[in-house]
């Protein structure tokens, strides 16, 4: 199996914290098995963050795991800055931050349950994909 570098929606780290029994979750094992490994800016990280912390209750974690979970991402995930703001050029100006991370850090996937969200991204050399398609691809 390969190693591969990904920007992780938000809504794929929410899936996989949600339930143990889909792809989101697999994804998330191979995170921590180091075979996937996820990219990350500042912008993205308070994104996982405010959703997970949002979603407490219905994930069943404490603030005191979800910190410990984003310290963990952070440990095993490759940062990088936005330098550039081409705003808005998604549908959804939210997820603007998404496509200019993976185009800075020259990855090649973002992996999200939404694809049509990221419509145009193709444009930039971008594969969307949903964590089945990802988990495909590194076998």
């Amino acid at each position: 199996m390969k190693t591969i570098k990904v920007v992780l929606d938000t809504n794929v780290l929410y899936s996989g914290l949600y339930s143990s029994e889909g792809q989101s979750f697999i994804i998330l094992e191979n995170i921590y098995e180091g075979k996937i490994i996820p990219v990350i800016s500042t912008p993205l990280l308070f994104e996982y963050e405010e959703v997970l912390k949002r979603n407490q209750l219905i994930l069943n974690l404490s603030d005191q795991e979800i910190d410990k979970l984003l310290d963990n991402i952070c440990d095993l995930a490759e940062p990088h800055k936005i330098y550039f703001l081409w705003r808005p050029y998604l549908n959804d100006p939210k997820d603007d931050h998404i496509l200019e991370l993976v185009v800075a850090s020259k990855t090649n996937f973002i992996v999200t349950h939404n694809i049509k969200d990221f419509k145009g991204s193709e444009k930039f050399g971008v594969n969307i994909v949903q964590p089945r398609q990802l988990l495909e691809e590194i076998r």
